[in-house]
């Protein structure tokens, strides 16, 4: 059949098929998958593989096993007296992955050979600080961000002295960020700081959190707790988070609490991440 003079003209396919979604400028302000265009009704094959990867990804970070000889080698590569001590191996109550995803409750507290072991390794005086690397959600994170984190703290609290007092680093398997509690309880710590691989996301199967507490112990609140979350690539850089939990734990030692009435007031520091354009709703 012919076509009528009247008909309006058959919209023009670009090579390749994929129209551009006129939004995706907005993509420079964020990780956020926006504007991807389409193919027909369907997503663009790129973007469809992209995201297919990125779920792959965030599975195989929640199911990566935390690899304490690498942390331990990378522990002892600092240039800090925490170096000169062995870490110590700690497992939860969670004896396997699948336990541990199930039960979040014995993924707070420590199996007996792991109390045992703490100890036999607390000195007759109490810790300044216990650090305790759990792989929580994401092995991954811990691997990668955890140690130049620390790294960066110790470099700060010496700066800022007067000296902390650390008790050995603690590599926990199948923990989750209350097992800091027991584990600074037993060391007699007046601090903890749990490295912890956060939840992962589509944009970020990799992302480092931090939770202090000060006078740790079991039974401890989430309000009891300062955070520093998404220490990665993209998110906040390892040595302006070290530096930021200095000043929380030199806070925290000087007023003997943490939490919610625990504010950071660090100034705004140049190492935070990458900059972002400007605010597109700003006037």
């Amino acid at each position: 059949m012919a076509e009528d003079a009247h008909d309006p003209p058959a919209a023009e396919v670009p090579d390749g098929g994929v129209i551009d979604n006129p939004w995706a400028s907005l993509r420079a302000y964020t990780d956020a998958r926006i504007g991807l265009g389409r193919a027909g009704i369907s997503l663009p094959t790129a973007p469809l593989l992209a995201f297919q990867l990125a779920h792959a990804q965030a599975k195989d970070a929640v199911h990566t096993a935390l690899d304490t000889e690498a942390l331990t080698r990378q522990l002892a590569g600092l240039a800090h007296p925490l170096a000169q001590t062995a870490p110590l191996l700690l497992a939860t109550q969670a004896g396997d992955r699948a336990t541990y995803l199930q039960r979040p409750d014995l993924g707070r507290r420590l199996d007996e050979p792991s109390r045992e072991r703490l100890a036999e390794a607390h000195g007759a005086a109490p810790a300044d600080l216990a650090l305790v690397l759990a792989d929580g959600l994401s092995a991954r994170a811990v691997a990668a961000w955890a140690v130049p984190v620390i790294d960066a703290l110790c470099t700060a609290l010496a700066a800022a002295g007067p000296d902390w007092r650390l008790a050995p680093v603690c590599l926990v398997r199948q923990g989750r960020v209350a097992i800091g509690d027991e584990v600074g309880e037993r060391l007699q710590a007046r601090a903890v700081v749990v490295f912890i691989g956060e939840r992962p996301g589509l944009s970020s199967p990799d992302s480092l959190g931090l939770y202090l507490t000060w006078a740790p112990r079991p039974g401890v609140t989430d309000a009891e707790r300062n955070c520093i979350s998404n220490v990665r690539r993209g998110g906040l850089a390892p040595a302006a988070a070290g530096r930021r939990l200095a000043y929380l734990l030199g806070e925290a030692r000087r007023r003997e609490l943490s939490g919610v009435q625990l504010k950071d007031r660090s100034a705004a520091d140049p190492d935070e991440g990458p900059p972002r354009p400007g605010n597109f709703l700003a006037p």
